[in-house]
């Protein structure tokens, strides 16, 4: 069985960020549930951690795959595609990391 692969995107909101940026974001990763193969999982919101350790990133998007595969076909997949292209019009700046988790043998 391959590891799944945890997608983390952090995203600090530009000052200048559309007024509806949110509900964009929301409306796209429904999209990216529903139409990608091998999306296992899609969270995303505000933090609401009590360590105030976010750094002043405002915004998180958590997506499980089911492999490495699934990962990769997501990346250039049209229903990705205007969700990145959301985070890149409206961030300030933002991070990505991937994990692999489970068992890959």
């Amino acid at each position: 069985m391959s590891a799944q692969i945890i997608h983390v995107v952090l995203v600090r909101w530009a000052a200048t960020a559309a007024p509806d940026v949110v509900a964009r974001f929301d409306a796209a990763a429904r999209v990216v549930r529903e139409t990608i193969p091998g999306v296992l999982e899609v969270a995303h919101g505000p933090s609401v951690s009590v360590e105030n350790l976010e750094q002043g990133y405002d915004y998180a998007l958590h997506v499980r795959f089911a492999d490495a595969a699934a990962r990769d076909a997501y990346l250039p997949h049209p229903s990705h595609v205007p969700l990145a292209e959301l985070i890149v019009a409206n961030a300030e700046t933002f991070v990505v990391f991937d994990l692999a988790v489970g068992d890959a043998s």
